[in-house]
């Protein structure tokens, strides 16, 4: 795993500590479970630059109040020394994005950051994180199931299944043609609303693989209405001949050729 030339995972912990929350910045799924409950969100946001920017007192509170300011929370100098209870979910989702951009990161990493939230507030938020990016300059990995935001968030797709990666490409390339079949069996899962209502969901035969398990070839072969006997000897390799355009399936391979 590489960021900016670095190999991540061989750096000693205290760089890999100088990066976290830094350099790279998570926003977790859900904040309630990630903000201290015993410390106030004045607290949580200056122990940040304290820590990564050398900021202390005034000049800690001070940036923090700005950032909160900055992600929409209204009367940041009194909510600053509010506890994380005192807020609603779309509220601390707000102050979990403030935290994660205080240091201004490369890249932000959003682990399902609205699927705690109602429908309007994950439109905010989205809108919010987007808003940033372009003020900022910093690059967001989208982790979510949800391909609504997809549709609307992401430029580039990666799709994964069995922690292994099935199909990347532009997002609207993703939408228009997907060509791996897990791409496939998501996308005719998805309600239509022009679709008859008598008519049973389209649905991905199986369960999904035990991630403890260790399988040789593709992680989707037991599911998948194209697998053959390859497929679950042998990883499969990129058989797309479409530049920018990633697809990791032995039957795509074999019907190319």
């Amino acid at each position: 795993i590489e960021f900016s030339g670095q190999e991540l995972l061989s750096l000693p912990q205290r760089q890999l500590r100088n990066l976290r929350g830094n350099r790279i910045s998570m926003i977790f799924q859900d904040p309630m479970t990630s903000l201290n409950p015993f410390l106030t969100i004045g607290r949580q946001l200056t122990e940040v630059l304290e820590l990564h920017k050398q900021l202390s007192g005034k000049d800690a509170q001070h940036r923090a109040i700005e950032m909160l300011e900055k992600v929409g929370i209204s009367d940041a100098s009194q909510r600053i020394g509010s506890y994380p209870h005192e807020l609603s979910g779309g509220m601390r989702q707000r102050v979990m994005i403030a935290m994660s951009l205080l240091c201004e990161p490369d890249l932000l990493i959003a682990d399902e950051p609205t699927t705690a939230l109602d429908v309007t507030i994950q439109a905010q938020i989205l809108e919010l994180l987007k808003a940033l990016q372009n003020e900022m300059g910093t690059a967001i990995i989208l982790v979510t199931h949800d391909l609504g935001v997809i549709a609307g968030s992401a430029d580039r797709v990666l799709v994964m299944y069995g922690g292994q990666l099935m199909e990347e490409a532009k997002t609207h390339t993703i939408f228009a043609t997907p060509q791996h079949p897990y791409t496939r069996g998501l996308l005719a899962s998805v309600p239509r609303l022009d679709s008859d209502r008598n008519e049973p969901l389209n649905t991905i035969e199986g369960r999904p693989p035990l991630l403890t398990d260790a399988s040789i070839g593709c992680p989707f072969a037991p599911r998948c209405d194209r697998a053959m006997p390859k497929c679950t000897q042998k990883t499969p390799s990129d058989c797309s001949s479409t530049p920018g355009h990633h697809v990791n399936c032995w039957a795509l391979e074999d019907a190319s050729q």
